[in-house]
C-alpha cells in the first residue's frame, strides 16, 4: 500500500515542484557548491536562493556544511526514493491503461488498412470490367 499521508513525501514533492529548485538539484548532482555558486545562474538574490535551499534542506535533499561564513551544499538523493516508490505504485495502473490504448489504436489502424485495401481492390475490379 502506498503512503499518501507522509510529511516527508509531501516535502520532497513540494521541493521538486519548483523549476529553480530542480535546477539547483541538477547542479548539485554534478558537485557540491557554495550558496553563491548555486545561486549564480539564476536572476535571484542570495536571500531568495537561501530560501530555496532551505526548502530543499527540509525535504532532506540538500545537506549544508557551514565552515565560518562559507556554506557548502551537497545533494542527498535518498529522500527521492519515497517519491519513486509512490510513483511505482501507479505504474501498473498506467501500464494497463496504455496497453488498452495500444490495442485500440492497433485495431483502428488494422480496420483503416483493411478498408483502404478493400477500396483499392474494388476500384481495380471496376476498371477490369470496363
Amino acid at each position: 500500500m502506498v503512503d499518501n499521508y507522509s510529511l516527508e513525501l509531501d516535502a520532497v514533492f513540494h521541493a521538486l515542484s519548483d523549476p529553480t529548485r530542480r535546477a539547483m538539484l541538477a547542479r548539485l548532482s554534478q558537485q557540491s557548491q557554495k550558496v553563491g555558486e548555486l545561486a549564480a545562474p539564476f536572476a535571484i538574490t542570495l536571500a531568495a536562493a537561501s530560501k530555496h535551499i532551505k526548502v530543499l534542506e527540509r525535504a532532506g535533499l540538500v545537506q549544508r556544511n557551514i565552515q565560518g561564513r562559507t556554506h557548502t551544499c551537497r545533494l542527498d538523493a535518498r529522500p527521492m526514493h519515497g517519491g519513486f516508490e509512490w510513483m511505482r505504485h501507479y505504474e501498473k495502473f498506467w501500464n494497463q491503461r496504455l496497453d488498452v490504448l495500444e490495442a485500440l489504436l492497433n485495431a483502428e489502424d488494422a480496420a483503416a488498412l483493411a478498408a483502404k485495401t478493400g477500396k483499392s481492390k474494388s476500384k481495380a475490379k471496376k476498371r477490369k470490367r470496363k
